[in-house]
């Protein structure tokens, strides 16, 4: 017989963030179940342990088999004589680490709201309450449902209590599960210690545009992934979080602030303006602004019909970076270096001398020219000076 379940092979492969830590999955009777699987893996690539506990109209929809698989862990799908709800949730120092309800019905909030346990699922978390265990509860139910004054009072009345709400979307006249992402976050953010609270972060990522025409536009090919990267991670860990963002590939987490803009003077003047409204503790500047302008862009499309060639002249756009120190000398400065196919001496040689010009307290330096390293690839290696 196997020792290992082999579907807990994937614990940890995007992370420790969750490494031991125990999560009880409560899936309630809602068409979202059908998630449960996807929101449990990802819990489990952080570095979680996951049991799912199935309401039995949660059974109707999806299979105990399936979270089993998915897990790697028993299904609780009712409470027998090893009370399973005790052993999960109750006042001892094996308990889970946290409660998340995912999807959570209209009845199912109902009962909680009220005392009521006669599903796994609400006598999960009614030991939970009993022995102050964190516990998150993830809606999805017919928006007329999600809207009904009771239901509005019930969530308000678990909130006043200390249970975490996320979501839901009002999509299509439903109030649908929240993204798997947020879930992620949230669940991250709950039980990552906090040692960054009460720190104020900025971060600008993403590469930003210059318009040739209203058309056409000169970039680069940064995808935002490092910057959005540093904004999780400072959310995850407590911080007060604004990103100021490019246009990158990268979706940035929604516990941030997002201020979204386009072009390099659009981004300068965001830094300044934020620099200069509030204090910032820390100023990491991961974005790939645009060097390089049009002297004289184009008011008009230029048409390739007339035009065979077309001669450039550019001007290099301001160092959002030269301005952090000046605006606000005391935030810890983080500047980034991005470097093409140098010995590591020199990349090193270059990314000081830049810290020095832009008085940053530490800068990052990489070489996108390497295998792995490259714009838009899910590893890095930096040298941090």
């Amino acid at each position: 017989m196997l020792s290992r379940h082999p579907s807990k092979e994937i614990i940890g492969k995007k992370g420790e963030e969750l490494k031991g830590k125990t999560i009880a999955l409560c899936i309630t009777g809602s068409v979202a179940a059908v998630r449960c699987v996807e929101i449990a893996r990802e819990l489990m690539r952080h570095g979680a342990e996951v049991y799912a506990v199935m309401s039995q109209m949660a059974q109707k929809i999806i299979h105990p088999y399936l979270m089993e698989w998915a897990t790697g862990n028993p299904v609780i799908t009712e409470l027998t004589g090893k009370i399973e709800h005790v052993a999960l949730a109750g006042k001892h120092s094996w308990k889970v680490d946290l409660v998340l309800v995912a999807p959570a019905t209209a009845n199912t909030i109902g009962k909680i709201a009220h005392g009521v346990d006669d599903t796994p699922p609400t006598s999960v978390v009614s030991t939970a309450l009993g022995s102050n265990t964190p516990i998150i509860v993830v809606p999805a139910m017919h928006e007329s449902m999600y809207q009904h004054q009771i239901i509005k009072e019930n969530i308000e009345k678990l909130k006043k209590i200390g249970i975490e709400f996320i979501g839901p979307r009002i999509e299509e006249q439903t109030a649908k599960i929240a993204d798997t992402s947020e879930i992620i976050d949230a669940v991250i953010s709950k039980l990552m210690i906090q040692d960054f609270s009460g720190l104020r972060v900025l971060v600008t990522a993403g590469p930003t545009v210059e318009y040739l025409d209203p058309i056409r536009i000169i970039s680069n090919r940064s995808s935002g992934k490092m910057g959005v990267a540093v904004a999780r991670e400072a959310m995850w860990r407590g911080a007060d979080v604004t990103l100021i963002y490019g246009l990158g590939t990268a979706s940035p987490p929604r516990g941030v602030r997002l201020l979204n803009v386009e072009t390099t003077e659009e981004m300068y003047k965001a830094v300044v303006s934020e620099l200069k409204a509030k204090k910032y503790d820390v100023v990491v500047s991961a974005a790939a602004a645009a060097d390089f302008s049009p002297s004289k862009p184009y008011k008009k499309k230029v048409s390739t019909q007339k035009v065979s060639k077309l001669v450039l002249e550019l001007e290099a756009t301001k160092k959002i970076v030269d301005e952090v120190k000046v605006v606000s000398p005391k935030s810890f400065l983080v500047a980034f270096k991005a470097e093409y196919k140098l010995k590591n001496e020199e990349l090193i040689k270059r990314a000081y001398q830049r810290l020095l010009e832009c008085n940053a307290d530490l800068i990052v330096a990489n070489d996108v020219g390497r295998k792995g390293t490259m714009f838009g690839a899910d590893t890095n290696e930096v040298f941090i000076i």
